[in-house]
């Protein structure tokens, strides 16, 4: 199954209307960036917070209209074998050299992405481009996130070579949904990153690590659960669609003893240390507290990974 831009069914019947953290995980996530950040920089961000939050997303809705932006968001380590981290060279030219950029793009470039995005905020920090310093750390936030999922981190991203077509979406959308109003997302204060590259990579290891579990804590709880309890309609938007029903949904968060808020609260800390970390690189320029209109990307659907 390719990932592409796919608004559909699966195997089950369930609807999948959500992509990287889901459009609800990402606005808060760089929402609460913004709070991690220090007084010489934090009043411009918190006067475009509403900014900030606004495009948190738009590089989900660039898949529809940008057919080389799908592999940004995820890294199939898996791909490259059993020791896919001692594989790996971390510099793309190393990297595209040992396995060619063809297949870097096919399986996943989300390191990389990151490390580009930072440097282009470093750029506009220098230029003192307001707009596009938040553009680009709206942009910076979200792939970063992204990289916290450990779901991005896998060839079986939605449980499609399992048996748990959907996983994907009960992970980083449905339980943000239904719990995240009760995680603790306040992370205290951004910190400087000396290597962005090194760093992002960091951030996938950790990531992967957590695939077995994701994935093997799933299987466990269908086999224990109720197997006309585990969906039900739920009203997304005007539609009412079969999805997680709330009840398998707090049993798989509570299965997996606060992952996903570890894996929010990471990605927040993440967040707010890249932008930190940029404008130190930039020569920490004077940043201005206007506040910048927002314009609103086009409305497109939701993004589904498939």
């Amino acid at each position: 199954m390719k990932r592409s831009i796919v608004l559909g069914l699966s195997g089950i019947g369930l609807i999948i209307l959500c992509s990287s953290w889901g459009f609800f995980a990402h606005y808060r996530i760089n929402r609460m960036a913004v709070y991690t950040l220090p007084r010489d920089i934090a009043p411009f961000y918190k006067a475009n917070i509403n900014y900030i939050v606004e495009h948190a997303v738009s590089a989900d809705k660039r898949r529809y209209v940008d057919s080389t932006e799908a592999p940004r968001h995820f890294f199939d380590a898996d791909h490259y074998g059993k020791h896919p981290w001692a594989a790996m060279p971390q510099k793309w030219t190393d990297a595209a050299a040992k396995y060619s950029a063809d297949t870097l793009d096919k399986y996943g470039t989300v390191p990389w992405t990151i490390q580009y995005q930072y440097y282009k905020l470093v750029r506009a920090f220098k230029a003192h481009d307001t707009t596009a310093i938040l553009n680009t750390s709206a942009n910076l936030g979200h792939y970063i996130a992204d990289a916290h999922v450990p779901l991005h981190l896998t060839q079986n991203y939605n449980g499609q070579l399992s048996g748990q077509t959907g996983i994907h979406g009960l992970w980083e959308s449905r339980i943000p949904e239904l719990c995240s109003d009760k995680y603790n997302l306040k992370v205290g204060r951004a910190r400087y990153i000396e290597n962005p590259l090194t760093e992002a990579f960091s951030i996938c290891r950790t990531s992967f690590k957590s695939v077995d579990t994701v994935l093997r804590f799933e299987r466990i709880l269908t086999r224990s659960f109720p197997a006309d309890k585990k969906y039900s309609m739920v009203l997304h938007g005007k539609k009412e669609i079969k999805d997680y029903s709330p009840a398998y949904t707090l049993a798989y968060q509570k299965i997996l003893k606060g992952m996903v808020e570890r894996r929010m609260r990471a990605s927040i800390l993440s967040v707010g240390s890249f932008w930190y970390s940029a404008w130190v690189d930039a020569g920490q320029p004077d940043l201005p507290t206007i506040t910048i209109s927002i314009k609103t990307p086009p409305h497109l659907p939701t993004v589904a990974k498939q």
